[in-house]
């Protein structure tokens, strides 16, 4: 019996993905949409990079700004 549930998480239906892997874009769409739709931001997958690098940029940045603000 599969069951399709509305209101659930995509990725708890039974047809989600059957274990492939999932792209970037599929990743952020699932974390914007708090896991309701894979297919928010699309197929281009510029937006996917865009946003890791967004991410890494931002985490990079604040533990440089800490290293060198914690040593003046």
């Amino acid at each position: 019996m599969k069951a399709n549930y509305s209101y659930a998480s995509a990725v708890f239906n039974a047809d989600f993905n059957k274990f492939a892997p999932i792209t970037a874009n599929q990743a952020w769409s699932l974390f914007f949409t708090l896991g309701k739709n894979d297919a928010a931001l699309g197929d281009n997958p510029e937006v996917g990079k865009l946003f890791t690098n967004i991410t890494i940029g931002s985490v990079v940045t604040f533990i440089l700004g800490a290293c060198i603000f914690t040593s003046i």
